[in-house]
């Protein structure tokens, strides 16, 4: 009875072990054997889902480094005491959303003051807050700054989402994509069956499987792209949520200098 017991476990442990291999070689088969229109759809799905993979791996080493180097800079902006010195780290952080931010408004804080050629701090390092002799219309600068860290915020938020369009795009087409092909190979599967005059299982199986291949391709290319969407744009809101906190900050420091400024 042992014997027999183990004679009947053997074909059942080489049967599971090679169900993933031959699962894998049949679907294989399938994409070969399919009829042109499929395969066109397959290539074209296989394509989407490289380029949304390219566009991911890019994207997650942007962000990466635009939230560590924004996170650089916020240590260095709130530990600086001269903006001159704040200006030149922000240089060096290039990915940094905030850090260009802050050289949109620093570069328009320096058009709307003059330096005070007696001033005693001017030492020819760089124009600061407490280097400048005020205009009476601050308010006019004010504004100006304003527009010009709204503008460099837009532009960031641009950049940041460049390409997102492409997975947004992939994630909702690429169902009714591969959907399109599964129908179209019913299609054909149907007209075969029509031509040899038998609906068996075993004529009808292999066109609705060559059919179907076709959206599990669309179902792999977009639900990467959709959960990649939707984690990158996550990514992005926090940082529009802390550009949109910075530039608060910045105008409030510049706008309390000018009124301190213009009351002295």
């Amino acid at each position: 009875m042992l014997d027999s017991i183990s004679l009947l476990t053997i074909p059942l442990a080489v049967t599971t072990s090679d169900l993933g291999t031959g699962l894998r070689g049949e679907i294989w088969d399938l994409a070969i054997h399919a009829g042109p229109v499929v395969k066109l759809v397959l290539l074209l799905l296989i394509g989407l889902s490289i380029c949304c993979w390219g566009i991911m791996f890019f994207k997650f080493r942007a962000l990466r480094s635009a939230i560590k180097e924004s996170e650089n800079f916020l240590t260095i902006f709130w530990e600086s005491s001269r903006l001159s010195q704040t200006n030149k780290a922000a240089e060096t952080l290039q990915q940094s959303p905030l850090a260009e931010i802050f050289r949109s408004g620093y570069i328009e804080l320096q058009n709307c003051t003059r330096v005070t050629k007696d001033s005693p701090a001017n030492t020819g390092t760089g124009t600061d807050i407490s280097d400048v002799d005020i205009s009476r219309n601050h308010r006019f600068g004010i504004g100006t700054i304003k527009r010009a860290l709204d503008q460099a915020s837009i532009s960031e938020i641009s950049r940041l989402e460049k390409n997102l369009g492409f997975l947004a795009t992939t994630g909702n087409t690429a169902p009714f994509i591969g959907l399109f092909g599964t129908v179209w190979g019913i299609m054909d599967a149907f007209r075969q069956i029509g031509i040899r005059g038998a609906a068996s299982l075993a004529t009808v199986a292999p066109g609705i499987s060559e059919a179907l291949i076709a959206t599990a391709f669309g179902l792999l290319a977009a639900i990467p792209a959709v959960v990649a969407y939707n984690y990158f744009l996550g990514k992005i809101r926090i940082l529009t949520s802390e550009m949109d906190n910075f530039s608060s900050e910045f105008l409030n420091i510049v706008e309390r200098h000018f009124e301190s400024t213009e009351r002295k």
